[in-house]
């Protein structure tokens, strides 16, 4: 450390607000907060640990109050000045809880910190657990540093620039041009809109101090293998002479150790293996100390690791699957966007964070996908310890695919920077468990070198599955052909080396009064209540396990687990005070305990089944029982146009309107929950009996339930009865097939006394 006359200027309130212990700042107000926002202070303020899996015993939290101010491009260094606002790091500058809920291109971030007495003789790092885009770190005036990457963490070794006592002065200078720029972005936009959401800029994760002896461990990676029973622990950038300990943990006592240079290989007796229904984490202790001295010790840390294997392999039919420990597992998950109302990129507290991962458990699934953002260190940890698998994508950016393009051109500096980013979370995130799966590119956003770039992917984790790019521009590399279909569900067509999954399906929307960001809000599907949402998820995951079953599926992600802004198809809204649907309904159905449907009058999917139609406005009362219909044509179901998913075509239907008639007989009058069970594209109404049975809007992509009117379930009736159609269309594809069917809800089977 060396002296810097700079600590002389600063002023007396500067010096007052050395470490910003109790220094006040209130949240702004949302259009919505979560619970958690009320227990933020800017003395408890993000306040853990914040790298779990490398944890040493020293260090000091720099959340809380900082000084602000906005900044222009030309602005000289604000050194030795109190900047005229103040800002609760780490929540982002739009956010309510930062304090300040404005717009930014450029800031100016400044404090004070007071390094302890016993840190003395020992190198100082500072670390950004993230900072979105461009950082640069001035300490005392003396530039220490700068780093782009929204989202990924990053250090600089501030012993030089330290003064030898009092005070020591950070400044933090941003630039952030969000959707003007090209870098990794995700989902946000200078104007929110749809699916695009309000940007972060500026500090967003924790910032902290670390002492550390020179030679530190600066990174290390953590490798099990199940099928050799043992971990390897390799240092990163760590050369010889020195000595290596670990030591492995399992329940609280010892159970292996190895010494090696710069990485042992750790037999583990009797592996307990980890997966979402045992999420058993095994202990580590690590020690580096001098070779020709191992008393005299360099560093020391401690981590855990899980052991568990992903990878893909064929089931007892031949089918690709995505294997856990050697077994299928059906991965069945959520899209986790990971925004906040009241903290947008920054979730307001840790127990906020794992609620989230604790209600996605709670509602059945055992995988999340980490939608185009990267978590801090500790969402991962949660996703560790309570046992999730994580499909985690690289954040997209720069320009949309172009229609018939597979990829774009990114400009050298665009690419560069997309890598090295792709290259840290990789080494970043790398070490946790739940983490079994590597998104590359999501539905075109910026694709470009998939093969390659896929191939970089593997090179460097050989450990965990590739997702070259989930939905659309599918290019035939990675481990799987991920597909998305809204609401779906759907399945691709299964390959002899790779996995069939659903990246995207879902999106039934409701919202909820008192409790969403905007007065309008919208979904891929509305619903009316809560028990039709429950229903309609129900419906989907019948679908869902069909393909599974029969079409080779391998993984379906829901979309998704909270609202986000103007969307509302989330199972909780967006402040997670209301949980939309039922749980142990919608837990059961991720478990495959849905109900089934037994055909009362049968569709195209049944067989052939001939209706009367015609495609001239028929005269009123056509929908009776008593109508004359013997002049209309008579036709085999269903009814459309070529290429309409979903559709089993029979009749060829091309024109604006047509109208439909049929009989069926009834044995008994229908018991129990019966319903109608429709492909429409688009509106259409159905009568039963001259009575009207349910009317719809819009289209579906596949055969679904509808509540039937409760009129036109008492018009039902033993013996014959006819079954009245109305159907239109005004663009793309169009399609009618209509059926009744009754629910017979899932009953777990009694288990045999034999």
């Amino acid at each position: 450390m060396r002296s810097n006359p700079m600590a002389m200027m600063m002023s007396l309130s500067t010096l007052a607000l050395a470490g910003h212990a109790g220094a006040q700042l209130e949240a702004k107000q949302a259009p919505i907060m979560t619970r958690w926002a009320e227990q933020v202070t800017p003395d408890n303020v993000h306040a853990e640990y914040p790298r779990p899996q490398m944890v040493r015993e020293e260090w000091m939290n720099l959340n809380g109050v900082w000084e602000l101010a906005f900044a222009e491009a030309d602005d000289r260094l604000p050194v030795g000045r109190t900047l005229p606002q103040r800002i609760l790091v780490p929540f982002p500058v739009e956010s309510a809880l930062s304090g300040v809920m404005e717009r930014a291109e450029r800031l100016w971030y400044r404090r004070t910190f007071q390094i302890p007495e016993n840190w003395q003789g020992k190198r100082i790092l500072l670390h950004f657990g993230a900072v979105d885009w461009e950082a640069k770190v001035w300490i005392n005036g003396q530039k220490a540093g700068e780093h782009r990457g929204g989202y990924d963490a990053f250090t600089f070794d501030i012993t030089d620039e330290l003064t030898g006592e009092g005070p020591q002065e950070i400044i933090v200078g941003v630039w952030d041009p969000t959707s003007n720029g090209t870098q990794a972005r995700g989902k946000q936009v200078l104007e929110p809109r749809g699916i695009w959401y309000t940007p972060t800029t500026g500090i967003w994760q924790t910032v902290w101090l670390e002492p550390v002896s020179r030679g530190h461990v600066s990174a290390f990676k953590i490798v099990p293998d199940v099928d050799d029973s043992t971990v390897l622990v390799q240092l990163r950038g760590r050369r010889p002479p020195h000595r290596l300990d670990v030591v492995v943990y399992g329940g609280g006592r010892e159970i292996a150790r190895a010494t090696g240079d710069s990485y042992v290989v750790v037999p583990i007796p009797e592996p307990r293996l980890w997966s979402p229904d045992d999420p058993f984490l095994y202990d580590l202790e690590i020690t580096v100390a001098r070779d020709d001295d191992p008393s005299h010790i360099i560093d020391q840390f401690r981590s855990y690791f899980g052991m568990r294997k992903i990878e893909i392999g064929p089931d007892e039919k031949g089918v690709q699957r995505i294997m856990l420990n050697g077994r299928p597992i059906f991965n069945i998950g959520t899209l986790d966007q990971g925004f906040w109302p009241d903290g947008i990129y920054t979730a307001p507290t840790d127990e906020a964070l794992r609620y989230d991962v604790e209600m996605t458990k709670r509602l059945g699934f055992n995988t999340i996908r980490k939608h185009v953002k990267i978590e801090p260190d500790r969402w991962y940890y949660w996703c560790d310890r309570l046992g999730v698998l994580v499909w985690q994508d690289m954040p997209s950016g720069d320009a949309f695919v172009g229609r018939g393009q597979k990829e774009i051109r990114r400009s050298d500096e665009s690419a560069r920077q997309f890598e090295f980013e792709l290259v840290q979370l990789l080494a970043q995130h790398g070490n946790h468990p739940s983490i079994v799966m590597w998104v590359v590119f999501n539905e075109g956003w910026g694709q470009y070198d998939t093969a390659r770039l896929a191939e970089t992917v593997r090179a460097f984790d050989p450990t965990r599955l590739v997702n070259s790019a989930s939905g659309w521009n599918d290019l035939g590399v990675g481990d799987v052909h991920d597909m998305h279909a809204y609401p779906g569900p759907a399945a691709p067509a299964v390959e002899e080396k790779r996995a069939a999954v659903l990246g995207e399906f879902g999106g039934l929307g409701l919202g909820v009064d008192g409790h969403t960001w905007t007065e309008h809000t919208w979904g891929y599907r509305g619903t009316e209540d809560s028990d039709e949402l429950t229903r309609r998820y129900e419906q989907l995951l019948r679908g869902v396990w069909d393909l599974q079953k029969n079409s080779g599926l391998a993984a379906a992600i829901y979309t998704q687990i909270t609202d986000v802004e103007t969307e509302c198809n989330g199972l909780l809204t967006y402040d997670r005070a209301v949980t939309k649907v039922d749980v142990k309904r919608v837990a059961d159905a991720n478990l495959g305990r849905v109900p089934t449907l037994k055909t009362v009058v049968e569709t195209a999917r049944d067989g052939e089944v001939k209706w009367r139609y015609t495609i001239a406005k028929p005269q009123a009362g056509w929908e009776q029982a008593g109508f004359d219909d013997s002049s209309w044509s008579e036709g085999r179901a269903g009814f459309g146009s070529e290429g309409t998913p979903g559709a089993i075509m029979g009749t060829e239907w091309t024109g604006s309107e047509i109208w439909l008639r049929r009989w069926f007989v009834l044995d008994d009058e229908p018991a129990g929950d019966v319903r109608l069970f429709m492909h429409h594209d688009e509106d259409a109404e159905v009568y039963i009996n001259g009575v009207e049975a349910a009317k719809v809007t819009g289209y579906t992509t596949a055969y679904e339930e509808f509540t039937l009117s409760r009129e036109a379930r008492a018009a039902l009736k033993k013996g014959r009865n006819v079954i009245a159609v109305h159907c239109r269309q005004t663009t793309g594809g169009q399609y009618i097939d209509v059926g009744v069917v009754r629910v017979v809800p899932y009953r777990v089977p009694r288990r045999s006394t034999d």
